[in-house]
């Protein structure tokens, strides 16, 4: 299994730079779409709206339209040479559904660009990497709560966008649940994502050599274990260099999760760091998946070599 390799990393915004928000996934509340829609112009972006982003799916209501209308409005917005940068309406489920539907060739041809977006949206951070060798950054969503209402997490994605140099170290607000030091190239997301993609078209093959970041939401710890124990049996986390662990709301008392992360992940013998604050939390931090850093436990920190962005 080959190791985790650094990729290319897409150019930082300018003041005025034109940004497509599309819908990958589920349907999308037109009130807070506004809202974020808002903060992005706040920022002299000028956002776009794709044509299909607060559609309904007509018999699955958890889908934003259809999978051939989301993937069209991805690839178009990708494909748009004034678009500088794709973000993601919302998560949800439906991604993996449109995946194998864009055409990867047509999207490495447009050239790189920004693209971010967390959750549901992971399948597609694992393709950005293995079909287009493309950095991305797993930050909020347009039209989430959690980013229409945290001024950190704003602050979080307006710096990586426009000024990454001055967010190149995450801190974690906990323990170690193991100690060391490890270096690395980030990669990760949502681990229900992650487990589901295994054996996928553009699932990365593992995570070899990689600091691997890790959230989930809404899974009871007995889950969080079959999901974890998915990607070992199936040798996934085989050699990965370290581990940095993010939110995970509504998974049960985290006295009752810690074990069950301890368990499943202490046996790897690799730095394991808790707390990093991205995710499905409050004030999610933006981080990004594809460049060289290096995991702390003593400091409690995730340190990236250069800016996630040129």
């Amino acid at each position: 299994m080959k190791h985790v390799k650094e990729l290319t990393r897409p150019e930082r915004l300018a003041p005025g730079a034109r940004v497509a928000v599309v819908a990958t996934s589920g349907p999308v509340p037109e009130e807070r779409l506004q809202a974020g829609l808002d903060v992005l112009r706040g920022w002299d972006l000028d956002p776009v709206v794709a044509p299909h982003v607060l559609d309904a799916h007509g018999e699955l209501g958890y889908l934003a339209g259809s999978d051939a209308d989301r993937a069209a409005d991805l690839q178009r917005a990708w494909c748009d040479p004034s678009v500088a940068a794709v973000l993601c309406a919302r998560g949800g489920y439906g991604a993996q559904r449109m995946a194998d539907l864009l055409d990867w060739d047509a999207m490495r041809a447009a050239g790189p660009k920004v693209f971010v977006g967390f959750s549901d949206v992971t399948v597609l951070h694992q393709a950005f990497a293995t079909r287009l060798g493309l950095v991305s950054l797993y930050g909020p969503v347009v039209a989430g709560a959690d980013f229409v209402k945290s001024a950190r997490a704003q602050e979080s994605l307006r710096a990586t966008l426009f000024a990454p140099e001055t967010v190149r170290t995450l801190a974690s607000a906990g323990t170690a649940l193991a100690p060391g030091r490890a270096r690395g190239v980030t990669l990760g997301g949502y681990l229900n994502v992650l487990a589901t993609d295994l054996g996928t078209p553009s699932g990365r093959p593992g995570a070899r050599g990689g600091l691997l970041l890790l959230e989930d939401v809404g899974e009871v710890p007995y889950r969080v274990d079959r999901l974890l124990t998915q990607l070992l049996r199936s040798g996934w986390l085989d050699g990965v260099a370290g581990i940095g662990l993010g939110s995970w709301r509504d998974c049960g008392p985290y006295e009752e999760l810690r074990p069950v992360l301890a368990d499943r992940l202490g046996g790897l013998g690799v730095p394991v760091v808790e707390e990093l604050g991205f995710g499905h939390c409050d004030d999610a931090m933006t981080v990004p998946f594809g460049t060289a850093a290096e995991l702390d436990t003593d400091s409690g920190t995730l340190t990236l070599d250069k800016p996630a962005l040129r």
